[in-house]
C-alpha cells in the first residue's frame, strides 16, 4: 500500500511537468555540448566569412570584359573577345568576321600591347569558322593584375608571325 501511495505522489501532473522541463534542459545541454558541430552556431546554410573594408574602399567585382579585336594590316578581320569568369577561371570567347574561308587561326593572350605584343602568356583554342572558346587557368583579376596584355589572332599556324587582328585587355 505504501508503494501504491508513492507511485501516486511521484506521477502527479505537477511532477510530470517538472520532469519534462528538466529532461528538455538536459537534452538541450547534451545537444549543445556534445552533438552540435563545434565552432558555435551553425545552420544549414554556410555563409562566407566577411572581411571588413574601409568606408572608402569599394569592392570591384569583374564578371566579364569585352575586348575589341581590330584588323592589322590589310587582313580585314575584326571581332570581339568576351572574357567571363566561371569557377575562378577565365573563359575567353572569340568571334571574328572577315576571315578567309576554311581558315584555322591560332589565338593567344600575349604580354604587352597591340600592335606588337610580346611573348605568349596563354594559348587559346584556334579560331575556326570565326569562333573560339577557351577556359584558362587564371581569373579575370589575375589577368587584370598582369596588364598590359593583348589578345592576338594569327593568320595560320604556318604564318604564326603574321598577326591579323589584335585587341588590348583593359
Amino acid at each position: 500500500m505504501a508503494e501504491e501511495n508513492y507511485s501516486k505522489s511521484f506521477f502527479t501532473p505537477k511532477n510530470i511537468l517538472i520532469y519534462l522541463i528538466v529532461g528538455g534542459i538536459i537534452y538541450a545541454l547534451v545537444y549543445y555540448f556534445v552533438l552540435a558541430p563545434k565552432g558555435g552556431y551553425s545552420s544549414q546554410t554556410n555563409y562566407p566569412a566577411t572581411t571588413p573594408t574601409s568606408q572608402t574602399e569599394t569592392p570591384k567585382m569583374m564578371s566579364s570584359m569585352t575586348v575589341a579585336l581590330s584588323a592589322l594590316g590589310s587582313s580585314g578581320e575584326t571581332g570581339t573577345a568576351i572574357l567571363s569568369e566561371e569557377r575562378g577561371k577565365a573563359k575567353v570567347v572569340i568571334s571574328v568576321t572577315g576571315e578567309p574561308a576554311g581558315a584555322i587561326q591560332p589565338a593567344h593572350i600575349h604580354i604587352g600591347a597591340c600592335p606588337t605584343p610580346g611573348k605568349v602568356l596563354y594559348s587559346l583554342t584556334n579560331v575556326v569558322a570565326g569562333t573560339s572558346e577557351t577556359t584558362i587557368a587564371a581569373s579575370l583579376a589575375d589577368l587584370k593584375a598582369q596588364l598590359p596584355l593583348a589578345i592576338n589572332l594569327h593568320e595560320s599556324a604556318a604564318m604564326i608571325k603574321k598577326y591579323v587582328a589584335c585587341g588590348d585587355l583593359k
